[in-house]
């Protein structure tokens, strides 16, 4: 089950592959510090900080009772608990890094390693990681690919957690309604409209709008046409393939129609609360969100689905979609800071965090616990990511700007299209521009 549920992860960037031979660079040291691997002296009291990307109510408990169990195992360890808004977690982790200010040990988004290596902010975990008895444990797969989209192929997070796009609908609507689950896109569309009751204040879909949503979009674009190549060896992206311009119309058209006027600015938490709250019958995010929906809704009210498969009949999900912990190179206690990367990663650790959120352990172990056999949308990603013709694309997080051209340039260009300023194909375009400009000079400048 393990080998089946990451199938295709090992796989590398074209041009990352190409580069790691002789792109490396020499180990990064921490000055005065002694290996990560090695135990820190147990009669020297000390403290960690620790720095959560995606804190709130539902996740915020989680990580205090994990730091708890810590704590009382590491008696001279105290670890320092601060909880970053998921929106602004990246922008917090950039400015730190510039001012070099650096928490000990963070949550880190995989898309995010590529540039925090680069700019030097973290320590190469690979001797830790392959001396940890551990290590073997954590998927394989997982862990080269984290190894495979940085410059000096080395490991700079170690995931603990697997993510997946997915749709979750209110089935007990859907019977009253009559209206069958969405297994195609045009029963998606249809279901969106058919689920509309403006005069109850009810809508048949929401879209992410505001800060967050080009993350959500891009994976909706490669499910529907199930393209596997994000940008193609002559450069090019297929952000504004014709698909994706069919696709995105028709997903726009729904706004106001079939979703709320606030969607334009609604970002996770806004979405999350429609849903949850009952003016949307369906939501697109990741399994993720399991753990708010268990809190605000009664067993039966929320299903997942997975996202349709593409008009060839393809599965399409977007590669490298874990979340690790890595450690930043400022610290002053690297050893304490790998105990406690390692205390997370243990089975132990990785099955209560991901049970509670609803996410999928990388921990081998845990996967044969009962809850991750019982639980339903763990079953639909499962049936996902064990599909014969799943095709995992490749974004380039390698592009030291990819994430800011998400974050700046499309994050308001939905805006822009949802608003009427600009078509879906201006916007495409626009989008697929810079990303090419950006490996442009990647190429230019690695390619010398």
């Amino acid at each position: 089950m393990r080998r089946k549920l990451f199938h295709g992860m090992s796989t590398s960037f074209v041009l990352a592959s190409m580069l790691l031979a002789g792109c490396n660079s020499g180990d990064t040291e921490v000055e005065g510090s002694s290996s990560p691997g090695t135990k820190s002296d147990p009669n020297e009291q000390i403290t960690i900080t620790f720095w959560d990307e995606n804190a709130g109510p539902q996740r915020t408990p989680i990580w205090e009772e994990l730091i708890t169990r810590f704590e009382a195992e590491h008696k001279n360890i105290d670890v320092e608990y601060v909880g970053l808004p998921k929106d602004s977690a990246k922008q917090k982790l950039d400015a730190a890094i510039a001012a070099d200010d650096m928490p000990d040990v963070g949550s880190v988004q995989t898309s995010w390693l590529p540039e925090f290596a680069a700019r030097e902010a973290l320590l190469p975990l690979d001797e830790q990681f392959d001396s940890w008895e551990e290590g073997s444990d954590i998927n394989k797969s997982a862990v080269d690919f984290n190894k495979e989209i940085v410059m000096d192929g080395k490991l700079y997070g170690i995931p603990y957690t697997q993510n997946l796009d997915i749709l979750w609908y209110r089935p007990d609507w859907f019977a009253e309604k009559n209206v069958k689950a969405p297994e195609t896109w045009d029963e998606f569309f249809t279901a969106a409209e058919k689920m509309t009751d403006k005069a109850n204040n009810q809508y048949g879909y929401t879209i992410r709008g505001g800060a967050g949503g080009s993350f959500q979009l891009q994976r909706l674009m490669y499910a529907y046409s199930g393209i596997e190549e994000y940008v193609d060896k002559d450069g090019k992206s297929t952000i504004n393939d014709p698909k994706h311009v069919e696709f995105l119309e028709k997903y726009f058209d729904m706004y106001q129609k079939f979703t709320p006027k606030s969607d334009i600015t609604n970002g996770y938490k806004e979405m999350i609360a429609g849903f949850d709250t009952g003016a949307v019958a369906m939501v697109q995010h990741n399994v993720g969100s399991y753990g708010e929906h268990n809190e605000s809704l009664e067993p039966g009210q929320f299903k997942a689905l997975a996202l349709p498969k593409s008009e060839d009949g393809k599965y399409a999900a977007e590669g490298g979609n874990t979340i690790g912990m890595s450690i930043f190179k400022s610290t002053e206690h690297p050893e304490a800071a790998w105990e406690f990367t390692a205390f997370i990663n243990s089975a132990e650790s990785q099955s209560y965090w991901n049970e509670k959120v609803g996410q999928i352990p990388t921990n081998s172990d845990v996967l044969q616990e009962d809850w991750v056999k019982n639980a339903d949308h763990i079953k639909v990603a499962f049936e996902v990511y064990e599909d014969p013709n799943l095709v995992l694309y490749k974004p380039p997080f390698y592009l030291p700007d990819y994430r800011s051209i998400l974050d700046n340039t499309v994050d308001s260009g939905i805006q822009n299209v949802m608003s009427g300023k600009i078509t879906v194909k201006e916007f495409l375009d626009e989008w697929a521009g810079a990303i090419e400009e950006s490996q442009k000079q990647y190429d230019e400048h690695f390619k010398k």
